[in-house]
């Protein structure tokens, strides 16, 4: 699947943080002119070709796992049309360091190309990595491993809050910090999170849980839905094997459906927003979905997905 028609990334001014979205990224890639691709400097904004053999990954990059199949798709997209959408990069160590669209670069080398369209940005290390989890996190390219990761090393070495990173990202607190406790899992349980062999839901009902590794095997082996397998650790820290024949609770302690809980929870995992369902109580009623966003970057980002637009 190309992405040549949806990397779009896009930046904001420092001084309002990234929540603003990487549109004023795109829109210097918009309203400049190519340069000849012999004058390529460090300061220049223009769309520039540049070697592909002069340009690096990020060590940093939020995105580790590249899906093989979609890789070589991209590329043979690449080989037919070329590279339509420039990738970001900043100079860096005698050549350049890509900022955002390194599947682009992989690609292209695929492709054999030998030269790449490219922007030359002046990004410090803390720009590039939020500027990378961005436009990653925009795209839903990052799983959720990857996107921890970034959180934790985004906290770590450059002490954001989790509330200041919720509005770099546009993602609420509480998305990411459900995020970054499925770093608490083991690596092999993580793995299978960042191959989609394990969802989320999953995986969060794994978290701190006896032999997490044996159950999370069971869970994959056996197909199990996410309400199977909060059954299954339920049991598992009893230790009642004859948990699963007892009727299961039709309303929680909150008083709400445990199945519209459980959507409710979902949904909020994928959009990173507060979302509330009320359902009817008889058969075949209608019911209200409530999406609360805290700012108008949260907001425009669902108006762009609920309409289809490109992000």
């Amino acid at each position: 699947m190309s992405d040549e028609t949806n990397d779009k990334p896009k930046t904001a001014k420092r001084a309002h943080g990234l929540g603003r979205g990487l549109s004023a990224l795109l829109g210097d890639v918009q309203r400049e002119e190519p340069i000849a691709p012999s004058a390529p400097t460090a300061s220049a904004k223009a769309v520039q070709s540049i070697e592909v053999a002069l340009i690096q990954p990020h060590p940093e990059q939020p995105r580790r796992h590249f899906d093989d199949a979609a890789l070589q798709e991209l590329a043979d997209s690449i080989a037919k049309r070329g590279v339509i959408q420039p990738i970001i990069v900043r100079a860096h160590g005698g050549g350049f360091q890509i900022v955002a669209g390194e599947r682009r670069w992989r690609a292209a080398q695929r492709a054999q190309l030998h030269r790449i369209p490219a922007i030359v940005r002046d990004f410090d290390e803390q720009e590039t990595l939020e500027i990378a989890l961005v436009e990653n996190i925009q795209r839903e390219d990052l799983n959720p491993i990857e996107e921890a990761e970034a959180y934790r090393k985004l906290i770590g070495e450059f002490h954001h809050s989790q509330e200041a990173l919720g509005r770099i990202v546009g993602k609420s607190r509480s998305h990411i910090a459900n995020l970054m406790r499925l770093l608490d899992l083991p690596q092999p349980v993580q793995q299978a999170v960042m191959e989609s062999r394990l969802s989320m839901g999953h995986a969060r009902a794994l978290i701190g849980v006896p032999d997490c590794e044996t159950l999370a095997q069971q869970v994959e082996q056996k197909g199990l839905s996410v309400r199977d397998t909060e059954q299954l650790v339920r049991r598992a820290r009893t230790g009642n094997d004859n948990a699963s024949s007892r009727p299961r609770a039709a309303v929680p302690s909150s008083g709400k459906d445990a199945d519209i809980a459980a959507l409710e929870q979902h949904l909020a995992d994928i959009l990173g927003l507060k979302v509330e369902i009320s359902h009817g109580d008889t058969a075949g009623a209608g019911g209200t979905l409530s999406l609360r966003y805290s700012n108008l970057d949260q907001l425009d980002m669902l108006c762009q997905r609920l309409s289809g637009e490109r992000i």
